[in-house]
């Protein structure tokens, strides 16, 4: 009997743990998307706000205004290595990844790259919640403070 009931134990707590670990993303409700998903080629088509209004949001990724991104080109590589370029023309280097283990969900992140930069050594980056990469439409989120509430600015992305 009392072998029975330590392996009835052990089933519970190996359940447990696969529900546990289960790759639902438990903020946003999606599950988590697969690195190649995210590598390729991507335009900014829309920039658009939730709870919140667009003044609220004057620069983003220390560069510009959320609207100055609509129409920017992202090219993602495998690697980790990547590019934005602006409408303007202005372009900047980054590395990039996916973090599966932030407790807000999947998160896309990335670190500016500048001239004689290494990607271990650059500190500061930016981090976007996955709301959905299905490998052909991908929106991103950035949570913003506001008052006791946060606020999001959306990015909505098509691959070329």
């Amino acid at each position: 009997m009392k072998r029975i009931l330590e392996i009835i134990a052990m089933a519970v707590v190996i359940g447990l743990t696969v529900v546990g670990c289960s790759t639902q993303n438990a903020a946003t409700g999606v599950s988590n998307v697969g690195r190649g998903k995210f590598t390729g080629t991507w335009t900014l088509n829309n920039v658009s706000y939730d709870g919140l209004v667009e003044s609220a949001v004057s620069n983003v990724f220390d560069q510009a205004k959320p609207s100055a991104f609509v129409g920017s080109t992202w090219k993602l590589t495998n690697s980790g290595n990547g590019i934005y370029t602006l409408t303007n023309g202005t372009s900047q280097t980054i590395y990039w990844s996916v973090n599966n283990a932030d407790a807000n969900g999947q998160m896309f992140q990335f670190k500016k790259i500048y001239e004689g930069d290494k990607a271990k050594n650059v500190q500061q980056g930016y981090q976007l919640m996955v709301s959905s990469n299905d490998g052909n439409n991908m929106i991103l989120k950035s949570p913003v403070n506001i008052g006791s509430g946060t606020g999001y600015v959306v990015y909505s992305f098509s691959k070329q």
